[in-house]
């Protein structure tokens, strides 16, 4: 039986898998000497040359069978694997192009070394051989640098999408920005107002005590009624500062919401009874204990009740504590006051702003400290109003308060 003999591609295929290592090191010193690879130089060893052995395999298996097309996509996967390294390694496209020539390089070096050794590797031999060394580097240079522009353009989509969203937030506060300088410009205008009226009532005062002594009581009356207005809008004012500026952590813990109900219901009564209201409470006995924070809950919940006895004349003040789902809680506040006009109804929580006359005294900032409260406890406002019929105020907590950051 005759033996049969490799082909003279196939002989020079051996040869370049047993010279590997040198071929690999000749390489690495052309790389490491050429000025124009600058991120090569940063590189180790290990990471330039990691991957080298599998673009050389690929190249000696097409001399084996003659025929690129054969391995082309075990090539073509090795290319987009090496062009992706080089991307994240840092490597320009000009360099990576450069790297793969000095390989090519040394690889035609080589073709002419093994030329000169074996004498049944002809001249035929040896141009076949090239050609395909040729073809094969220039499969994997396209195939790579279309990998890094591939990439690149990915990159460019992504950071381009990055920079939308932040110019659409930067717009988005400079908006905040501009309605946060309205506002606070309607404060100033707002606290002028009231306190420019509270110092005219003073001096009036003061002259009818300077002008008509017998009317001195009188005087001091309306004077004492503008002060308790003044320390009023003061209080709530400091009140709602504190709210807007609290940096701390927000504290949570046990709050049995039972003891919180009693407490309101007490504290209210008289206030409600001595403008001849009736005052109606419910509480859920589903209810128990849940995990909020117990100062805030009554700030919201005194402001509600405080609010619907402002505007209530006649009738009844409904609080009612009841279970909401299987993982909420609400806290319901219904009058039988002036009612919000429709016309009103989106502005019913911004500062200074409020539903009645001037003849209903108020400072406009109760309803905001809610908004902002409930904000800070994640809890979700619903209300419902209608002019001379009245309002309610429902507002849905968390049983379990999640933790800030």
């Amino acid at each position: 039986m005759t033996e049969t003999r490799p082909s003279p591609l196939r002989k020079f295929a051996d040869f370049v898998r047993e010279q590997r290592t040198r071929l690999t090191e000749q390489w690495m010193k052309a790389v490491f000497g050429d000025t124009d690879l600058v991120e090569a130089d940063k590189l180790t060893y290990q990471q330039l040359a990691d991957h080298l052995p599998e673009i050389l395999e690929g190249l000696c298996r097409a001399l084996d069978v003659e025929d690129l097309e054969r391995v082309e996509p075990a090539i073509e996967r090795n290319a987009r694997k090496h062009g992706m390294i080089r991307w994240r390694q840092g490597y320009r496209i000009e360099e990576l192009v450069r790297e793969l020539d000095l390989f090519h390089r040394v690889l035609s070096d080589a073709l002419e070394e093994f030329a000169g050794q074996d004498s049944t590797f002809t001249r035929r031999h040896e141009n076949r051989a090239r050609r395909l060394v040729a073809e094969t580097f220039s499969m994997v240079t396209v195939t790579s640098i279309r990998e890094v522009v591939s990439e690149r353009d990915r990159k460019i989509d992504e950071y381009t999408g990055r920079l939308e969203r932040a110019n659409h937030e930067l717009t988005l506060k400079q908006r905040l920005v501009g309605d946060l300088y309205e506002s606070r410009m309607q404060i100033t205008r707002s606290v002028v107002h009231d306190l420019r009226n509270f110092l005219n009532a003073f001096s009036i005062a003061l002259q009818l005590i300077e002008r008509a002594p017998s009317k001195a009581d009188m005087a001091l009356t309306l004077a004492n009624r503008q002060a308790s207005d003044m320390k009023q809008l003061v209080d709530q004012m400091v009140e709602y500062s504190v709210v807007l500026g609290e940096s701390t952590q927000l504290t949570r813990e046990p709050v049995d919401v039972h003891a919180l109900y009693d407490e309101l219901v007490a504290s209210s009564r008289p206030a409600i009874e001595a403008k001849g209201l009736k005052l109606r409470a419910t509480f859920d006995p589903a209810l128990s204990t849940v995990t909020s924070n117990r100062l805030k809950l009554k700030q919201i919940a005194v402001n509600l009740l405080s609010n619907a006895t402002k505007y209530t004349k006649s009738g009844e003040i409904e609080l009612a504590f009841a279970a909401a789902g299987a993982k909420h809680w609400s806290i319901r506040v219904s009058d039988t006051g002036v009612g919000i006009a429709p016309s009103d109804t989106d502005r019913v929580f911004d500062e200074f702003e409020r539903a009645a006359g001037e003849d209903i005294p108020g400072t406009g900032l109760g309803l905001a400290i809610v908004k902002e409260l409930c904000r800070v406890l994640s809890g979700q406002i619903d209300f419902a109003s209608r002019e001379g019929v009245g309002t309610t105020f429902e507002i849905r907590f968390p049983l379990e308060l999640a933790e800030t950051e």
